[in-house]
């Protein structure tokens, strides 16, 4: 570090579920923060009213659309992710679960620390940070779950969802305004649910608990100063000290802007990586390829999980229900100990991602599969035109389809490597390698089958899953794994990055198991636990490093 004092003590790259815990935790021990983030700020007011409008919800700068949600697509799975001012909070489901204590006896975490008796009091910290409360608006949707159910025999399962959300007392309307609720006034005013369905589209009635009214309000309060629209290029060690002991250089660009770039320079003590688990494998395997650091370890990229998921559904084409009433995800059974289904939804009106809904075919995967679905819509086509075109058109779809999301606790993983891909030579691109991760779930299949036959609907699962054997998650996890030492992993059990001092990841990229449910609280919770490790501005001696693994 030169002698001039660095811009910050910290810089945290990314805002959502780690990056606002770590920037709400170290604010409060009185370092000065940065937060960096490639996304745009949204407020209720700015909030899409549907999804058509391409533009605002989807977010792909270089095509001048500048919104807050995104899909990647790999060879062995699609990703759904946000990227924003509070991350995938501004269009996630709003859906908080702990996992099964089995979590932590696999994947590499596995024996670094006592987890099942530390993990419970983050959690508890996590849930009362984001307002976390059993669900109580069941629309449609649940009912129906409830009821098919009942109907397979396994009704007893069925729970309603722990959600982040300001729900109205009972038997009141939502819709009123109340001071802040949460934290003695410290925070945001906050008004009740209305149970919309627009959850995952972004709350426009100051409802959802996202990052920006909680963790990410209180640290901005604070003093965290939030860069958005900012994409970080470059971080290389300070002062000729390879491991980062004399600080960091963090370079940044403007992320919307095509012609003007805007680059900036900023100093540091230590770094956080909290871009997501996709976003932070591709910038950290940018910039151990450039060389800026190189110390990184080699498992970078390696189990990579997906939650094992599918998503299938029931569209019952001209319905008096409609089912985008209620929270985004507002309950879930289990169909085994392994297979856990949440009925999801969008608000009535935002059917852009019906085009993805085909008919429900099952099969073994390739071209096998593919043969079969064409034959499945030749035949329904020729009994039924009317009734499967109006199944299959987009128009509608939000408000007359149950879309089911199942996930499995089964630990199957996938690599991702940066490399230069024969269509696109230009530049080297994030790519996915492995075994296939199977798009079939037979059980869950059935389920849907069965369901639209209570209910007189058709089927329907992703066209991704059929053509491509492909599915498709918004949990991605892993890529930079915990572990004991650099040779199983990337980061200690602090979230300490092996090679470098004062250097941390706190995202979904550090998990090292198959959650089998919604990911978010978990992250946000080894999050608040590494954040209990760091010492207070007052005490830091700056050399944090990888070490033994500690208890507490």
């Amino acid at each position: 570090m030169s002698d001039s004092s660095p811009d910050f003590d910290f810089i945290v790259i990314g805002s959502g579920f780690g990056g606002s815990v770590t920037a709400h935790r170290l604010t409060e021990k009185g370092y000065r923060v940065a937060v960096m983030e490639m996304g745009r700020r949204w407020t209720p007011e700015n909030l899409p009213s549907t999804n058509w409008l391409i533009w605002r919800w989807f977010w792909r700068p270089r095509l001048a659309l500048r919104g807050f949600f995104n899909i990647e697509y790999f060879k062995h799975v699609t990703i759904l992710h946000g990227c924003a001012v509070g991350g995938g909070s501004i269009t996630y489901a709003n859906t908080m679960l702990v996992p099964q204590n089995s979590v932590w006896d696999s994947g590499s975490w596995a024996g670094l620390a006592d987890w099942k008796a530390q993990m419970p009091r983050h959690y508890e910290t996590a849930v009362r940070m984001l307002g976390v409360v059993e669900n109580r608006i069941l629309g449609p949707a649940d009912h129906f779950l409830k009821q098919a159910a009942d109907d397979v025999g396994v009704g007893h399962t069925f729970y309603h969802t722990d959600v982040a959300v300001f729900e109205p007392p009972e038997g009141e309307a939502g819709g009123k305004t109340y001071p802040d609720p949460y934290f003695g006034g410290e925070g945001p005013e906050r008004s009740t649910c209305t149970g919309c369905g627009g959850c995952m589209v972004g709350c426009r009635y100051h409802a959802k608990n996202t990052l920006d009214k909680n963790y990410l309000y209180l640290a901005e309060k604070r003093g965290a100063r939030i860069f958005d629209e900012t994409r970080v290029v470059d971080v290389t060690p300070l002062g000729g000290a390879a491991d980062g002991s004399a600080g960091y250089e963090v370079r940044t660009v403007n992320s919307i802007s095509l012609l003007r770039k805007h680059a900036r320079r900023f100093t540091c003590r230590g770094v956080v990586f909290a871009a997501s688990a996709l976003g932070s494998m591709d910038l950290l395997f940018r910039l151990k390829l450039k060389g800026s650091l190189p110390a990184l370890s080699d498992q970078l990229g390696n189990r990579v999980r997906t939650n094992a998921e599918s998503l299938i559904g029931v569209r019952v084409p001209g319905s008096r229900e409609d089912f985008s009433k209620g929270i985004a995800i507002g309950s879930g059974i289990y169909l085994d100990d392994e297979t856990h289904i949440e009925v999801v939804r969008y608000p009535a009106g935002s059917d852009a991602m019906g085009p993805l809904a085909t008919l429900l075919t099952s099969g073994r995967p390739g071209s096998a599969r593919i043969l079969a679905w064409l034959g499945t819509l030749f035949r329904s086509l020729l009994r039924h035109p009317i009734r499967t075109a109006r199944a299959l058109h987009p128009f509608g779809w939000a408000r007359e389809s149950v879309i089911f999301l199942c996930m499995q606790t089964l630990d199957r993983h996938i690599d991702m490597r940066l490399r230069r891909r024969w269509f696109y030579p230009f530049k080297k691109i994030l790519v996915s390698q492995g075994q296939k991760i199977p798009t079939f779930i037979p059980q869950a299949n059935e389920f849907a089958r069965k369901a639209a036959q209570l209910i007189g609907g058709t089927p329907m699962s992703m066209v991704t899953e059929i053509l491509f054997n492909v599915p498709g998650t918004a949990h991605i996890l892993g890529g930079c794994p915990m572990a004991g030492s650099s040779a199983d992993g990337v980061v200690d059990q602090r979230n300490r990055v092996f090679g470098y001092k004062n250097m941390y990841i706190c995202d979904g990229s550090v998990l090292a198991a198959n959650l089998g449910v919604n990911p978010s609280l978990t992250i946000c919770a080894v999050t608040e636990r590494a954040m209990t490790f760091i010492p207070t501005a007052a005490e830091t001696a700056w050399n944090d490093a990888p070490g033994v693994s500690e208890m507490k």
